[in-house]
This record gives C-alpha cells, structure tokens and sequence, in this order.
C-alpha cells in the first residue's frame, strides 16, 4: 500500500493544490490536515467558524499552519458565489434560496471547487454520501458523455492493483451505464499506474448464458468500444474467465482478455459491493476508496466510520485526479 501512496505523493507534491474539507471540526479531519499541510503535500481549506476550528485544534494538540479556514457565514467573496449558484441552477434556485444553501459547509465548499478556488473536495466524515454527492452532482455535474458518476475502489495486495466498479452508486445500471463507467474506471486505472484491461463481468461468458442480464453487458460492452476503441475491453466474463488464463483460453479464446484482466466492471451495484467486500475480508486485499469518477471536478465521499489516515489518503487521491 505505501507503494501506491508513494507514487501519488510524488504525482501532488508541489503542484499547490488545493483540497477543501468541509467538515472543519471533525477531529479526524484535523488530524489529516495537520498532517497533509505539514509534509507540504496539498494546501487544505476547512470550512466553518475559525474561532471554533482554531479552539479544537489546540485541544488536540495540532497546529493549522498553512490552512486556509473559510466561514459560509462571513465569507466576504459570498456574493460572487451566490451569483454563479443562481445561474448554474439555472431558475431553480433564487438569490434569497443560495444565500440559505451556500451557508450548507458542503454547498459552500462545492462551489468553491466550481469556481477554481479549489481544486477538489473530501466529505463524508460526518455526513451521509447523499449530502456529499448532491451539491456535486447540482453545480460541477458530469463530465461531457458521461450521465451518471459512479464509485470504484483500488484493490490493493502487495503489488497487486486492481479496479472494482461500480461498488457505491449505480444500483441498477443499464447498457450505457455500464459502458460510461467501464471507460472512467480505465481512466481512474491509469492514476494508479495500472494499463487498463478491463473486463465486463457477468455470470456467462460470451454467450453462454442467455438472458436479459447477460444481453444488458454484452450490449455495453459494444457501446464501450464505441465511446473509446483505444481502450483494451471485452466480455460478457464469468470472473474466471477474465482472470485465470487457463480457463480463459477454453472459455474465449479469441479475446483480447486472456486472463488478464485488472479492471472489472460489475452489472449491478449488489455484485460489486459484495464482490469487493469479498476481496477484502477473504482476499486480505486493501480497499481503497470508494473514488467517485465521471465528474467535472474531483469530489470525494468518506465513509461515516473513517479514520485520519484514511482523510489522508482520500485527499492524496483527489488531488491526483485533479
């Protein structure tokens, strides 16, 4: 894992980029702020009361060197940004609504990302992945050609890496979906040094089975190769089939996969969450994640039962994708 860690370090340092925290009392992320603005790794923003988050951080012992603290409630750029909500929402929202909204920590720091005062934002220490997502989704959106964002983990054993998708948004993908999301996880893999080879996984291979289910990768695997031909991609795959050259060989021999896939791309949300899991408690791999892809700019969700290490590395990881 410090290996993986090491090569995004090197990949941020000194690129001055800046990662906003919208949980600014949150000792886990105080702790992962000291630590990121003292190695010199990223420029943090926290956002909330500078009285209140100078306070705590004595408390614990920490010093904020190096952080900018921004306060939604005396922010003195407040109208710029409550302009630009009004017309990214385009009629949705009225100046009265996104002066109550952007007083929301993670409205607040999303726009700051929209307008380039930051480079990415990390949440979800404190709150739900709906909170964290939603002003993402409503002001940066998705990239062009991609109508969903998705979530994939880096499974990491030794010098094992591999890519799990989608294992956190997209409970019921469609064909596009599955496509949109088999070439952003390519892309993702080649953030962590991985040549992307990617593999649609399904309980058939090529055919073997016939159902909607079967039908609905093999589909997307068409579309796949249409959004992006440079991209090594095949299936429907049984995960052998993708992975274990042997059984490759019988079950597609003329695939460009042969058992060597490191991508995978599940067909619905319980597959991926319960295949990564499985790789995790069983495999003894590292999850790392989950990356949210398909966006504009880089937005990432901690899980509620986070530590300060795992702050840290999910702010090292949203600063290489910006």
């Amino acid at each position: 894992m410090s290996d993986l860690f090491a090569t995004l370090k090197e990949k941020v340092s000194g690129q001055q980029i800046k990662i906003v925290f919208p949980e600014g009392l949150d000792e886990r992320i105080l702790a992962a702020v000291n630590r990121l603005s003292g190695e010199g790794i990223l420029q943090p923003i926290l956002i909330g009361n500078q009285q209140e988050i100078t306070n705590k951080a004595s408390e614990l012992n920490l010093t904020l060197d190096g952080v900018d603290i921004y306060d939604p409630q005396n922010y003195p750029e407040m109208d710029e940004l409550v302009a630009a909500f009004v017309e990214r929402r385009k009629g949705k929202a009225t100046e009265e609504d996104a002066r109550k909204i952007l007083l929301d920590e993670n409205y607040f720091g999303t726009m700051l990302v929209h307008l380039g005062k930051a480079h990415g934002l990390v949440s979800g220490a404190a709150h739900s992945t709906a909170d964290t997502v939603r002003p993402a989704l409503q002001i940066i959106k998705t990239k062009p050609g991609i109508k969903k964002t998705s979530g994939v983990f880096i499974m990491v054993r030794g010098d094992e890496k591999y890519v799990f998708a989608d294992c956190a948004i997209n409970i019921a993908p469609d064909s596009q979906d599955l496509a949109e999301i088999a070439i952003a996880s390519a892309q993702t893999a080649k953030m962590f040094n991985i040549d992307p080879r990617v593999a649609m996984l399904s309980f058939s291979t090529k055919g073997s089975a016939k159902s909607p289910e079967t039908e609905k990768v093999a589909n997307a695997v068409e579309i796949a190769k249409e959004l992006d031909s440079s991209v090594v991609l095949d299936g429907e795959f049984q995960f052998d089939a993708a992975f274990v050259p042997s059984v490759a060989e019988k079950k597609a021999p003329d695939s460009v996969i042969k058992g060597d896939a490191n991508v995978f791309v599940f067909p619905s949300l319980e597959a991926g969450n319960i295949g990564y899991k499985i790789a995790q408690r069983l495999g003894n791999f590292e999850a790392v994640g989950p990356i949210l892809q398909g966006l504009n700019k880089p937005v990432n969700d901690l899980s509620r039962g986070c530590n300060a290490e795992d702050v840290y590395k999910l702010a090292l990881i949203t600063a290489a994708q910006a």
